[in-house]
């Protein structure tokens, strides 16, 4: 007997999936059914009040061009009928139009409600049922026994046009249609069935197949205008989808921008209430440390003074660097600029790091350009940059390493400053997460201190502020590479030197001179 093994997190996630991808199916199904059985047409009840109006618009804008075809046809059958008779049937023709575009323009002003679209619709075919009849007479017409000649095909031929206007005007209402075309087919039929003759045959056949034909384009006009809706439901549900969703993530990043700001400003206002305690607690276990009041006799009591100002020493770095992230995300950090120069702060923070490099025997080198102008930046955010950096190239570099600190020229005319250590590196596929606030490589947890990965993002950011770009550069198993570039608006050029010269005596003028001379 065989025991099934237990499913990951990733498997049942994606059965889950699998599992509500077919409940919308089904629910999809039996909602399309639902609505199929509900429809008149067999068509989804949200289209057929769009369907109405398709029809409506179409024989709203046939509205003049069907009286005018049937008073062309009326003037043209006045050669075999008599005048009579055809005022007749033509009153008949235009009464059963203007029926059809009275109910459309009423349709057209109540909206069509959709309680009362299947009296809407009763209304419309029986128009086009009329209308058909009214076409109908014109086949039942008789003519003059001397001018018999050509009104068959004059009949065939008016019979092919009406059924094509009829086709394409109520192909959105597929009962109307049928209303419309079939009794003018079936009058046609009656009359060359009672001629019997081959060519009546033939022609009968002829509109037979023309009715067949035209129903098949009905259908298929009307198939065409259901997917269009169909089409343009699914792109409106969409759009609406989107919006809501778009909706949904204005409204959840305002909530965290909001609440990333609010975290900032707390942070940045809680400097003082942090840094007092700590330094009440860094200055106590120090003078415990130091025994300045006098010797402590329990050793243990002294480690334990001394791992206090350790911890708290390190706990108010941490709070430091977590206030300064946190000002500069809330807007409160404040360049204090000047004139700096870049190569004397790398100095200094050399000689701040030296310590710690010869504790791990890390060699520090220097390579700067001479000659560099000073710098229009804040001093302490520059040297908190270098120092951060510094210490980190220290601190992932093995025992024995050596970090390479230069200085110099960009290309575009500003300045740049490059530590480069031979420590294990990162994964460039890690590299923008420890660009992120706490994050931090796999490589450099398991091999270096701990750290609160803070110090990159406060780099980025000081960097950022001042115009610059930050840039981190690493290989594995070959080594780290920070890059800092100022632009060259930040730097400085040389001013010429002001020349003490004597301004020149002013000339006395011609007319002066001649009026002392007369004096």
């Amino acid at each position: 007997m065989s025991l099934d093994k237990p499913r990951s997190s990733q498997e049942k996630t994606a059965m889950n999936r699998e599992r509500a991808l077919k409940r919308r199916e089904v629910a999809r199904t039996v909602r399309d059914a639902r609505e199929r059985l509900s429809s008149v047409d067999g068509t989804p009840p949200a289209f057929d009040h769009e369907l109405m109006l398709i029809y409506v618009k179409n024989r709203l804008s046939a509205a003049f061009a069907l009286p005018i075809f049937a008073v062309i046809v009326g003037a043209i059958t006045l050669l075999w009928v008599d005048a009579i008779v055809i005022s007749a049937w033509l009153f008949f023709v235009l009464l059963a139009h203007g029926l059809i575009i009275s109910t459309c323009r009423r349709f057209e002003r109540a909206g069509g409600q959709e309680q009362d679209l299947k009296v809407w619709r009763r209304q419309m075919v029986i128009g086009d049922l009329l209308y058909g009849l009214s076409w109908a007479a014109f086949f039942l017409l008789p003519p003059n026994k001397d001018l018999q000649g050509g009104f068959e095909i004059l009949q065939f031929a008016t019979m092919l046009i009406v059924i094509a206007m009829s086709t394409m005007l109520s192909s959105s209402v597929s009962r109307a249609l049928t209303a419309a075309t079939l009794p003018i087919t079936l009058a046609i039929a009656l009359t060359f069935l009672h001629q019997q003759t081959p060519i009546h045959y033939a022609m009968l056949a002829m509109a037979l197949g023309a009715q067949g034909f035209f129903l098949m384009l009905g259908n298929q006009l009307h198939t065409s205008t259901v997917t269009m809706l169909e089409y343009r439901a699914q792109k409106d549900h969409l759009i609406a989808e989107l919006e809501q969703a778009k909706a949904i993530s204005d409204e959840s990043r305002r909530r965290a921008e909001e609440a990333n700001l609010a975290k900032s400003r707390f942070l940045a206002t809680m400097s003082h209430e942090l840094r007092t305690p700590l330094n009440a607690i860094l200055g106590f276990s120090e003078v415990m440390k130091n025994e300045l009041l006098g010797a402590i006799g329990n050793k243990t009591y002294r480690e334990y003074a001394a791992d206090i100002h350790n911890s708290g020493g390190h706990l108010l770095n941490l709070i430091n660097e977590i206030l300064d992230l946190s000002r500069i995300e809330a807007g409160k950090y404040e360049l204090s600029e000047e004139a700096v120069t870049l190569t004397a702060i790398i100095e200094d923070c050399r000689h701040m790091m030296a310590i710690r490099a010869r504790n791990k025997n890390i060699t520090i080198t220097e390579s700067f350009e001479d000659g560099l102008p000073r710098l229009w930046a804040d001093e302490r955010a520059i040297r908190q940059v270098i120092l951060n950096l510094i210490s980190n190239a220290v601190k992932f570099t093995p025992a024995n390493g050596e970090v390479q600190l230069k200085c110099g020229w960009t290309a575009g005319g500003g300045q740049y400053v490059s530590i480069l250590d031979n420590g294990p590196g990162i994964p460039e596929d890690e590299i923008p997460l420890v660009m992120q606030a706490f994050g931090q490589g796999s490589i450099a947890i398991k091999s270096a201190e701990a750290g609160t990965g803070l110090g990159l993002s406060i780099v980025q950011a000081l960097v950022a502020m001042h115009g610059g770009k930050f840039e981190l550069k690493s290989k594995l198993r070959e080594g780290t590479e920070a890059i800092v570039t100022f632009p060259a608006v930040r730097v400085l050029e040389a001013m010429p030197p002001v020349e003490d010269t004597p301004p020149p005596a002013p000339a006395r003028s011609p007319q002066r001179r001649a009026i002392r001379r007369v004096s």
